[in-house]
């Protein structure tokens, strides 16, 4: 049997218009990070720092690097900024094309 019981409940799940948004908003911020963990890892490869080393130099538990980079995690955005300093890189927010974003509701509540 292909389905197992979480795929057949999350199949109808999807049929849910709010739960389908809502599921892939979720998947694509998690791509997002999942993205940036690759990137960085491939820096700290091409930097030649083990996991370890990586750790040290941003004042980090070695287990902490490593399952940053192993695992799938959430990882604060402070530690994310020091990884790519210490790899000689940075941060950067880069807006997508309007045929890209989400599209962005408009709150009916105003802001005092």
């Amino acid at each position: 049997m292909r389905n197992g019981y979480y795929q057949r409940r999350r199949d109808q799940e999807m049929e849910d218009p709010e739960f389908r948004v809502e599921y892939e908003r979720a998947r694509a911020e998690i791509a997002q990070v999942d993205a940036i963990m690759r990137q960085l890892d491939t820096l700290r490869v091409a930097s030649g720092y083990s996991k370890a080393e990586l750790a040290r130099r941003i004042g980090k538990n070695p287990s902490t690097i490593r399952r940053l980079f192993t695992a799938e995690v959430n990882p604060e955005l402070m530690t994310v900024a020091a990884l790519a300093s210490a790899l000689g890189a940075r941060l950067e927010i880069v807006e997508v094309a309007s045929s890209e974003a989400p599209s962005r509701r408009r709150s009916s509540r105003s802001v005092a």
